[in-house]
């Protein structure tokens, strides 16, 4: 579900019409719906209602203080990979004692400011790892709460760079030695095991291998239970948004293309998978969804400059980048884009409908001002036919955009607004120009 529609020809999130939010903020700016997130929050929570469970949102997914804090008020932990994500979740409101702590290369700053917040637990990815953690917090005279992540070797169907469980990932620590480094911290002194981990990838489309992830660790779940007392097992996140045909989803499924099929995936069917044996095993369940939670709650809008035609082909010139949002040229994503204004001859068209897609349409390049041929948002792509300063909506960009922004070709980043009900507001000001050296230095040589 989320909460883009068209109203008489306009795009609206939730009961603030985009074309308004453009007029007021500009763009390229991104539009997330706290209404969407807040739903998709509440339909996991209560999918797993029969297990003792923590939702902990993977703050990678998209990191603005005003979506921590909408998912901390919500009761929402928060799953963390560096220290700044710690910061800003504290930043937030949000409760260190909810937050897990991942990630491969973890600085010893970050360990020590972890330990002295509190967190709930260290995922520890290596038995280099684990040594150092076990030196940082005896120094500070602490024990450090540890959940091993076990890689189980499983094939998620993913893009290779999302995928996180297969044994050739750099992530986490083979089943098969397992048993082995947890033996190994049960003689240090200075870590408490708390836990296990898992995470086998993101985007993914089907509750098959969650469910064989979690049959597979179940066992050496059952072994660590019994010998060390470990209290929770953590399931990572990884179910997949819609990102095709986007603005069509609102039964609670959503859809995903892969070589030309579409695959129907819901929170029930994923719960029917996993908590029958999650159940079994009288621990609590952590969840770590980032791109479900918030992916289809955001949009990212931009305006065309310029529309050009070369070489046989045409392309719309828009003032958004692959600095802004680089999935499409990182992943050769596909995101849908629609016009937030639909023009009157697609008008008898679904409200619903994606492009509202006239006897005018064409086949068209959507793409950014970056001085890159890899600068595009949409290939060869069917769309109402557009004009110069047509305003257009990038859908599904709310996980994964602002957060991977950067500022190539010395170009601002974009502004933040937070939709909920028919109130907007401004969440991160757009950059200036004087932004961008505000914190050079000059070395005076």
């Amino acid at each position: 579900m989320h909460s883009f529609r068209y109203r008489d020809g306009h795009l609206y999130c939730e009961d603030v019409d985009l074309a308004r939010v453009a007029e007021e903020l500009g763009t390229p700016t991104y539009v997330y719906s706290a209404g969407t997130i807040l739903d998709h929050y509440a339909r996991l929570d209560t999918a797993l209602h029969s297990l003792d469970h923590l939702i902990c949102y993977a703050v990678k997914a998209n990191s603005n203080r005003a979506i921590l804090k909408l998912l901390a008020d919500a009761g929402a932990g928060f799953d963390i990979v560096s220290g700044g994500e710690l910061y800003r979740v504290l930043a937030a409101g949000g409760d260190p004692a909810k937050c897990t702590f991942a990630g491969v290369g973890k600085s010893r700053e970050e360990i020590e400011y972890a330990l002295v917040q509190r967190v709930y637990s260290f995922n520890v990815e290596s038995e280099a790892e684990l040594e150092q953690i076990d030196r940082i917090a005896g120094v500070k005279e602490t024990r450090a709460p540890i959940a091993l992540r076990v890689n189980p070797d499983v094939d998620p169907h993913t893009h290779e760079y999302i995928s996180t469980g297969s044994r050739g990932n750099k992530f986490g620590i083979a089943l098969d030695r397992i048993a082995a480094v947890y033996e190994q911290a049960a003689k240090m002194r200075n870590v408490e095991m708390v836990g296990i981990q898992m995470h086998i990838g993101s985007q993914i489309a089907e509750a098959k291998p969650f469910a064989s992830a979690i049959g597979k660790v179940a066992p050496i779940v059952r072994e660590l239970k019994s010998k060390y007392g470990i209290k929770f097992l953590s399931i990572g996140g990884g179910m997949g948004i819609v990102y095709r045909r986007a603005l069509e989803s609102g039964s609670g499924k959503w859809w995903r293309d892969h070589g030309g099929e579409s695959f129907a995936f819901s929170v029930r069917d994923y719960a029917d998978a996993i908590v029958p044996e999650l159940c079994e095993l009288h621990l609590r369940v952590l969840v770590e969804p980032g791109r479900f939670l918030v992916g289809n709650a955001g949009v990212l809008l931009t305006r065309v400059r310029f529309i050009k035609k070369s070489g046989g082909k045409k392309f719309a010139i828009v003032d958004a980048g692959m600095n802004d949002l680089i999935r499409p040229a990182l992943y050769h994503s596909y995101h849908e884009i629609v016009p937030v204004c639909r023009a009157s001859a697609a008008t008898n068209a679904s409200q619903n409908s994606i492009t509202g897609t006239s006897k005018r349409a064409e086949r068209i390049d959507i793409v950014g001002p970056v001085c890159e041929s890899g600068d595009f948002f949409a290939l060869d792509r069917e769309m109402p036919e557009l004009h110069e300063g047509d305003l257009l909506a990038i859908m599904s960009a709310g996980a994964y955009g602002l957060v991977m922004a950067s500022n190539y070709n010395s170009r601002p980043l974009p502004a933040e607004a937070l939709v909920r009900g028919n109130q907007l507001a401004l969440i991160r000001k757009r950059q200036t120009w004087e932004d961008l050296v505000a914190e050079e230095v000059d070395p005076s040589l």
